[in-house]
């Protein structure tokens, strides 16, 4: 890799920090106010939409430490938002699941959370989210260490 190619990559690098730290400004607020970092909020989103998972599910989803979602999970049901279950077919499985309380408030602040990162994307028109979504997966599964394009196909 060349001198330009460095420096370009660290100039992109830079701008997507910045940008990504914007729009996390945008948003940050309403979920300070329902008490959630972005990373509980993850959580309670993968399982209104997803369902029951495990701990290892959530981590992968959610992109955190498994040390991290521990110390999320158990935040989570200390407020009743969530709770462990054991499967009956299997008691080394322990789901997470949504609590009544928890669903009234994901249900609750999500869409206006969707709306708050719309908003802060949308200097972007819908094709140029498409794009920048695109670029983004692709960044994300080549600094992985994956083959974007056997994954992409």
């Amino acid at each position: 890799m060349g001198e330009a190619e460095i420096a370009e990559a660290l100039r992109a690098y830079v701008k997507l920090l910045r940008a990504g730290r914007a729009v996390l400004v945008r948003v940050d607020p309403r979920l300070a106010a329902a008490g959630l970092t972005p990373t509980q909020l993850g959580v309670l989103e993968a399982i209104l939409h997803k369902g029951p998972l495990t701990q290892r599910e959530l981590t992968r989803k959610v992109l955190t430490s498994a040390g991290n979602m521990t110390d999320v999970v158990d935040k989570l049901e200390a407020r009743g938002l969530v709770r462990r279950t054991r499967s009956p077919r299997d008691r080394r499985i322990v789901p997470v699941e949504l609590t009544d309380a928890g669903r009234v408030l994901i249900e609750g602040l999500f869409p206006d959370h969707a709306r708050d990162i719309a908003e802060a994307m949308s200097g972007l028109s819908c094709e140029e989210l498409r794009v920048l979504g695109g670029l983004l997966r692709k960044l994300g599964l080549s600094a992985a260490g994956e083959d974007p394009a056997a994954v992409l196909k």
